[in-house]
């Protein structure tokens, strides 16, 4: 059996009972931090409250050599991530691959990013369009710096629909955690070079370190939210459509959002 275990949203503690009882089952257990970590823990601590030893895999090892699934064939193995454990396409691959070795699997669910940003700004869930990630800068063969446009298109898509989106940031090995101010920053470089001007004056929520006891969470007009510091990671940014009189009282209320935004809805 395999079994894929969501581990929540902050630190060790965040896991379910069906978690805790599932590793407590397991022959071995694995874990992969590099689409997501639990920044408010560490592996001992982890090891320590779940009484086991944790193997963590390197992305090779996940998605292109994924060689220790072998022992999911004849005993019981674990498979850890940060928020909920299908949320990454990786861990939907990696499922399928077992399931075509003939290897049972199972899903244990942990509260995850996508409806804790819900919770924490106010805004409705029914009104998110597609997600999107950016990536870190990266330089060419060429020795020039390249920078993702893809997002920048698909909030456009989105607000064309009248959708809110939820724009996740990248984790690097070496570059590090992105910040909403690096986010911010790379969508206006690219809005700049298309000669437009249609972000830099809309509201945009910033999120850090969700499932803590002191998350942050801070909405502004994008040319002011670029400069807030929002603090240690993990962070995570909404670019929201045109809100709902209900949703733009939350965003005043839980994310001090510029009371401007409620006029619209007053007239």
């Amino acid at each position: 059996m395999l079994t894929f275990i969501g581990l929540g949203l902050f630190d060790e503690k965040d896991i379910s009972l069906k978690g805790l009882e599932a590793i407590a089952q397991a022959n071995r257990v694995y874990a992969e931090f590099y689409t997501s970590r639990l920044m408010g823990t560490t592996l001992e601590k982890m090891e320590g409250l779940y009484n086991k030893k944790i193997q963590v895999l390197s992305r090779e090892e996940v998605e292109q050599c994924p060689s220790w699934l072998e022992h999911a064939r004849n005993e019981n193995v674990v498979f850890l991530t940060g928020g909920d454990t299908m949320v990454s396409t990786t861990h939907v691959d990696l499922r399928l691959r077992a399931m075509e070795m003939g290897i049972s699997t199972k899903l244990v669910h942990g509260s995850s990013i996508s409806s804790a940003v819900c919770g924490l700004t106010g805004l409705q869930n029914y009104r998110f369009g597609k997600a999107v990630t950016v990536p870190h800068p990266y330089t060419s063969s060429r020795g020039k710096t390249v920078i993702s446009e893809t997002p920048y298109d698909i909030i456009l898509q989105n607000l064309e629909h009248g959708l809110h989106t939820l724009v996740f940031l990248d984790i690097d090995k070496e570059k590090g955690y992105m910040t909403v101010n690096q986010a911010l920053d790379l969508l206006l470089q690219v809005e700049a070079k298309r000669s437009a001007k249609i972000l830099q004056d809309r509201i945009a929520v910033g999120i850090a370190r969700a499932g803590s006891d002191s998350p942050a969470v801070a909405a502004d007009h994008i040319q002011s939210l670029k400069d807030f510091d929002l603090g240690a990671p993990l962070h995570i940014l909404v670019i929201p459509a045109d809100t709902h009189f209900v949703e733009a009282e939350a965003l005043v209320q839980l994310a001090h959002a510029p009371m401007s935004i409620l006029e619209v809805h007053n007239q």
